[in-house]
């Protein structure tokens, strides 16, 4: 049974997911601070790379296109095999329900749309070991590109929850995270882009069946 089951979704509070005081107070978090940490870190890297490695600025273009790509790749991976992981066992079911099962069921938690900064930090020390020993000196143009591809899905994932549909073309995003929220969770992995929806075959369906009709219209219901 897959934690994020369609039902219907509670638009008010915020449920307490730890016993532990600082554990809990880690899983909330402004959506600035995140903002803040990855466009600084990613503006760092690429003046390190620059400045101290002496990369010319087509160079480090080029590899921070490549990171801001392969992240949306890495962003419809993550969302659709490990937000998404079989709740198989109880202890299976109560890791999915916390990385990601909490989400769906309060998806208006403002205080619950990005990962702690502590732990995303962690993450993106990490990737820089990994990338630096496949890349070389690459990794600061294109971590950077990663770190901003990040931040900028954090930005879209919280507008969509946080704020209205908007009348222009970025209502494509509201209206694709919506149906993955409210009629099709096993579809729609894609926030920042749908891209990858569409390679591999998970965009919405056409004509849903019954079974997965919507429990609630829209997120801004």
């Amino acid at each position: 049974m897959e934690s994020t089951k369609l039902k219907r979704p509670k638009h008010k509070g915020s449920p307490k997911l730890f016993e532990n005081p600082i554990l809990e107070k880690l899983t909330h978090t402004h959506i600035a601070a995140p903002l803040i940490i990855f466009f600084g870190t990613a503006a760092a890297l690429i003046y390190y790379g620059i400045f101290e490695k002496g990369f010319r600025t087509p160079q480090i273009l080029a590899w921070f296109l490549g990171g801001l790509f392969f992240f949306t790749f890495v962003e419809y991976l993550a969302h659709r095999y490990l937000y998404h992981i079989p709740a198989t066992t109880p202890r299976r079911q109560k890791i999915s329900y916390t990385m990601h099962g909490v989400h769906h069921d309060y998806p208006k938690d403002k205080s619950r749309l990005a990962m702690p900064p502590v732990l995303s930090l962690i993450v993106a020390s990490i990737l820089f070991i990994i990338y630096r020993a496949i890349l070389g000196d690459y990794v600061f143009g294109f971590l950077a590109g990663f770190l901003v591809g990040y931040a900028a899905y954090l930005g879209v994932h919280y507008s969509v929850h946080a704020f209205k549909v908007p009348n222009n073309f970025l209502k494509t995003l509201w209206h694709h995270h919506s149906i993955h929220h409210y009629r099709e969770p096993d579809r729609a992995f894609g926030v920042s882009s749908p891209l990858w929806d569409h390679i591999f075959r998970t965009m919405p369906r056409k004509n849903p069946a019954s079974s997965r009709t919507a429990v609630g219209k829209s997120i801004d219901d």
